[in-house]
């Protein structure tokens, strides 16, 4: 599957900034990168949005979902700090993503930091934190089991 033009539009001042291209070093789930994962996650958003019509702002939606794991420290290391990656990453990339984007809104900072519901404690209070909650997990299953989600699969029938 192509990516559609309109979201690398939007989303190529992160995609191409230093510091996100810093998460290509990242392993995140198995082989894939949290580079690569967050772009996976942020297109899986931008295809519901646009397959669904939501009422959810866009821009701001595909943002959080593309920063949700910005957290820029390899978890694997074996750094005490790290040992509770999967319950403390959210507040890292939340901090990270508050310092090179200042302007983040409201529902951008739900979905930084509460997309790691149920695993976290306090579920997401807007709409595309509960979406991101739920392609964030999309995205997981098919890093972790390999999937390739950009190719065209070819129904039986």
């Amino acid at each position: 599957m192509k990516i559609d033009p309109e979201f690398y539009h939007l989303m190529q001042s992160i995609i191409h900034s230093d510091e996100f291209k810093k998460m290509k070093a990242l392993r995140h789930h198995v082989k894939t990168s949290a580079y690569a994962h967050s772009i996976k996650v942020a297109y899986l958003c931008y295809r519901h949005h646009k397959r669904h019509g939501t009422s959810i702002d866009l821009y701001p939606f595909l943002r959080g979902a593309l920063l949700h794991d910005y957290y820029l420290y390899d978890r694997r290391n074996k750094d005490v700090k790290h040992k509770f990656h999967g319950f403390t990453h959210p507040k890292k990339a939340l901090q990270n993503a508050k310092n090179g984007y200042p302007d983040l809104t409201p529902m951008e900072i739900d979905m930084i930091e509460r997309h790691m519901f149920p695993l976290t404690p306090r579920p997401p209070k807007t709409r595309g934190g509960w979406l991101l909650c739920f392609y964030d997990k999309v995205a997981a299953v098919s890093d972790l089991f390999g999937k390739n989600m950009w190719k065209k699969r070819k129904r039986r029938g």
